[in-house]
């Protein structure tokens, strides 16, 4: 199949063939069959297409009057003799052409029929770059590896594995088949890690060092892609090497379906090394039509004394007939004529034996790939019919699970909706379904007859250590440095790496390579991007877990949290003679004073018609007023209150009293022991708003946060190395060319302050990240050493390490002891007004009761003095009766009699308003007198 069969194909086209004529509906019509006579895939083609043609001539509804004839050829497994059989073939006048089995052969033999318009259709030639594009006159009535190398990525997706080592054989078949996996498997995240290509026919020792190589890589998932008749061998070897153990995952394609469905029972030599393997089959739906052809095959297969099983590809073999039939009676029914002519491009060389001139070109086969691809019906198969791709539509496939002595049915994969456990015909009469949570597989019997999924890979048994790369700083020796130790670097995150490394259930030696040359920080996302180029296999270190690393690397679960916090200098407060007033502003002094003379006000008011103690003379009554006040800032008052209204202030006005004398404690106590910021920022608003440089650490993320997310200018940012520029950029600040702040992750703050406690924090932490150990894209040693690190924090082992390495005490970073406030009348008002308006209601209830009674102490005036008893009865009587002509009812007094009211006690209003109505029952009595007497 090499170049000898490409220059003899060039040769063959170098020549046209005459035309010959035929009648309007021929009495005959010939098909070309190729394909290898004695292969697994031969021997039930050959037997199915040879039925099929008989089923053709004996159905009258299909080339009525028109024979159907076939002539096969044998193309022997070899691209070179295929190819030369199938120029043999068209010698012959074929219309079409039922194969060939093999896609090497189909890619050479394409080429021919795109010259003599002779449509070929393949039932086994999968390889998926035989296009339509490249070549038009190639139908493939089989389903594509394209469908079933999505089938497998499915799997290995279903299962969470990311990586697979595709063993195949080197030729067309298995190289197109293996680049449709790795895209199918990029779809979701995954790709094949290792390449084990076979050369075709080769021999065990071959084979056993490809098997060899692939074992020595850290994939332990192998989608093996072969052919059919020498696939066998690869699991006797892997047997020898134990890689059938447990551990281990095999998925293997359709041809070895065909094997095991071509093999009789007691030819199963090898099933007892295959245990554990899922194995893909093209799924059939079942149906009367197929009984009755596998019985009737059998029959026959069993009257020629054919050893060999049918397959899948029989019945492939058998629809192609079908279809070729049905688009040739079409081709006749819409008047066209079975025509083959000569191409004078094509004439016989001098001195040449080969007979360019036999080869003629079919002249209606444009119309006849028209009609094919306009099939519509429903073979053995299935469904027959071709999509615009001119794939079949509807591919699907079973997945067997072999266990014990035959394969067992664990699924489907259909395009249509995925994985499942019920079968695809079912399916399609529903809506398509391709979620993750729809995709269904039964149990399954993994190699080393477990149970439990394979975890799908091992550390590379290639004896090369884990390239680990270290970054090599100035400063910060706590968290990684240079050491003379086995591992030459020693630190807080080696040591945490050391100790997941030892949790893992496998030994994974490392290499530490140091990155950097401890003069200056190293840049970190180098390091990272080295990485992604498996430069390095991993990194270790003080490594920020941050968005643009996440893309091109894979992560472990964060060790430690981590987020950027600002570290700016702090001073003492100097001390005044005047600090007892600082607590408070002027506003909320005077406002306090006011409430003060306020409250005692009301309370006199309150209780000086009921209480001794606020009466008196007038300058007593105001030393009252202003002592009560006071005194209560200390509750300290001597006077009682008895009034209900006066007590209820009270209550009220000492809790206000409370609140203001606790926060004035507590604001002086602050203002006295304060340490006053030096710039003024006091969180990331005034630092941005402030436009000062701004100090950070060289090489890591923070730079780029601060111009990409923040819009700090470049040019306000001043790179540090260590500790001691970190102090001297601050205590210089930015008069003298340092920095008025610097940002940073927190565990370097804490150890910076740990040596530094003239500086503090201000703020919150404005962003949430962690330290994470960084592996390549997809390595599932990252997950491992995720779950690793989970154990660590459980057993509290993380929290030892850490305790071990910070272990240095750090300067408090108290927000409360920076910066203390004035409290101001903001933080007040709501009480205020609250006490104001108590009190106001408190004045409203007490006069509201005074005018009340004002009004029923002045209703009439004081009754006269009592008469002389000697006065004659006619007299009183007489007197009485102007009197009760001259009453009137009177007008409340002036406002002096009603503030001679208020004045008066309580006690004596009472007194003189029980005596009123007594003194007028006695008046009604002498009126009474005198009327009568009258």
């Amino acid at each position: 199949m090499g170049g000898a069969a490409a220059v003899l194909v060039v040769l063959w086209l170098a020549v046209a063939a005459a035309g010959a004529g035929a009648g309007e509906r021929p009495s005959e019509v010939s098909i070309g069959a190729l394909y290898t006579y004695d292969s697994v895939i031969g021997r039930a083609a050959g037997l199915a297409i040879e039925l099929a043609v008989g089923d053709v001539n004996a159905d009258r509804t299909v080339l009525a009057g028109t024979t159907l004839s076939l002539i096969s050829q044998d193309t022997n497994c070899s691209g070179f003799l295929g190819t030369i059989e199938a120029l043999q073939l068209m010698e012959k006048n074929v219309v079409a052409v039922i194969g060939p089995q093999s896609s090497g052969i189909g890619h050479v033999i394409s080429h021919v029929v795109n010259e003599l318009h002779v449509p070929l259709l393949s039932f086994a030639a999968t390889d998926p770059t035989l296009s339509a594009s490249e070549y038009p006159y190639f139908l493939r009535s089989t389903m594509s590896d394209y469908f079933q190398m999505h089938a497998v990525a499915s799997i290995v997706d279903y299962y969470q594995w990311k990586e697979v080592t595709a063993i195949f054989v080197d030729d067309d078949y298995g190289r197109g088949a293996v680049a449709a996996l790795s895209d199918a498997l990029a779809l979701s995240r995954a790709r094949i890690s290792y390449k084990a290509a076979i050369p075709p026919n080769s021999n065990a020792a071959t084979i056993n060092d490809v098997l060899f190589r692939a074992n020595m890589m850290e994939s332990r998932v192998f989608v093996v892609h072969v052919n059919p008749d020498a696939g066998m061998r690869i699991f006797s070897i892997a047997n020898k090497l134990r890689m059938m153990d447990s551990g281990y995952v095999w998925i293997v394609t359709d041809w070895l379906a065909a094997v095991l469905d071509s093999s009789m029972s007691g030819d199963l030599k090898t099933m007892s090394y295959m245990q554990g393997l899922i194995v893909l089959r093209q799924h059939f739906p079942d149906s009367e039509t197929k009984r009755e052809f596998i019985s009737k095959w059998n029959n026959v297969a069993r009257n020629r004394s054919i050893a060999s099983g049918l397959n899948s590809y029989g019945f492939y073999a058998y629809d192609s007939v079908w279809i070729v039939a049905r688009a040739i009676d079409q081709l006749l029914d819409n008047g066209e004529e079975i025509n083959f002519s000569a191409d004078p491009r094509l004439h016989d060389s001098m001195n040449s034996t080969l007979r360019l001139s036999a080869l003629k070109l079919f002249d209606s086969g444009e119309q006849l790939l028209q009609q094919l691809l306009l099939t519509n019906f429903t073979g053995l198969t299935g469904q027959l019919q071709f999509d615009s791709d001119r794939n079949l539509v509807r591919p699907a496939y079973d997945i067997l699970n072999i266990g014990g002595s035959v394969p067992h049915l664990i699924g489907y994969w259909s395009n249509y909706s995925g994985l499942s456990v019920a079968a695809p015909e079912i399916l399609y009469e529903k809506q398509p379904n391709t979620s993750t949570s729809a995709q269904r597989l039964k149990n399954v019997v993994w190699p080393g007859h477990s149970a439990s999924k394979p975890k799908g890979w091992v550390f590379p048994n290639n004896g090369q250590p884990l390239r680990v790369g270290v970054p090599n700083k100035p400063s910060f020796k706590e968290l990684v440095s240079r050491d003379t130790g086995p591992d030459n670097v020693t630190g807080y995150c080696i040591e945490i790496f050391n100790a997941a490394i030892k949790l893992l259930p496998y030994p994974v030696p490392c290499q530490f390579i140091v990155i950097g040359d401890g003069l200056k920080n190293p840049i970190y996302d180098d390091i990272i991007n080295m990485v992604a180029a498996n430069s390095l296999d991993a990194a270790v270190g003080d490594f920020a877990i941050v968005r643009n690393r996440t893309k091109i690397a894979e992560f472990s679960q964060p060790y430690i949290e981590s987020g950027l916090v600002i570290v700016v200098p702090v001073k003492e407060a100097s001390s005044s003679a005047w600090a007892f007033l600082k607590p408070f502003t002027l506003e909320m002094w005077c406002v306090t004073g006011v409430l003060f003379i306020f409250v005692g006000i009301v309370v006199w008011i309150l209780e000086h018609r009921t209480n001794e103690e606020f009466r008196g003379s007038p300058r007593r009554q105001m030393i009252t007023i202003f002592w009560f006040s006071f005194s209560t800032m200390f509750f300290a008052h001597r006077q009682n209150t008895v009034s209900a209204l006066g007590r209820f202030v009270l209550i009220i006005w000492l809790f206000v009293v409370l609140i203001i004398n606790s926060s004035y404690t507590a604001s002086l106590t602050s203002i006295l022991t304060v340490q006053q910021l030096a710039t003024g920022i006091t969180g990331l608003d005034s630092l941005l708003s402030s436009a000062l440089p701004i100090g950070y650490q060289a090489g890591k993320f923070t730079r780029n946060y601060l111009i990409e997310e923040l819009n700090v200018p470049e040019s306000h940012l001043v790179p540090l190395n260590t500790i001691d520029e970190y102090a001297d950029a601050l205590n210089r600040g930015p008069k003298d060319g340092g920095v008025a702040a610097i940002v940073d992750e927190m565990p370097y703050i804490e150890i910076f302050l740990s040596y530094h406690c003239n500086f503090r924090i201000v703020g919150q932490e404005f962003t949430k990240e962690g330290w994470g150990f960084a592996f390549q894209r997809d390595s599932p040693l990252a997950a491992d050493m995720s779950t690793a690190i989970l154990q660590l924090s459980e057993s509290g082992q993380l929290q030892r390490i850490h305790d071990e390495w910070f272990s240095r005490s750090s300067c408090s970073s108290d927000d409360s002891e920076m910066g203390a406030t004035r409290l101001g009348l903001g933080s007040f008002w709501g009480l205020f007004l609250m006490c104001a308006l108590i009190c106001v209601f408190a004045l409203v209830m007490f006069f509201a009761r005074v005018c009340w009674q004002y009004s029923k102490y002045s209703g009439s005036e004081e009754p006269d003095e009592p008469k002389d008893d000697s006065a004659g009865t006619a007299e009183i009587a007489a007197e009485a009766v102007a009197e009760m002509q001259r009453r009137r009812p009177k007008r409340l007094g002036s406002f002096k009699e009603l503030m001679q009211f208020v004045d008066k006690k309580e006690e004596e209003v009472r007194k003189s308003m029980k005596r009123r109505p007594s003194e007028k029952d006695n008046q009604g009595v002498g009126s009474s007198d005198a009327q009568s007497v009258a």
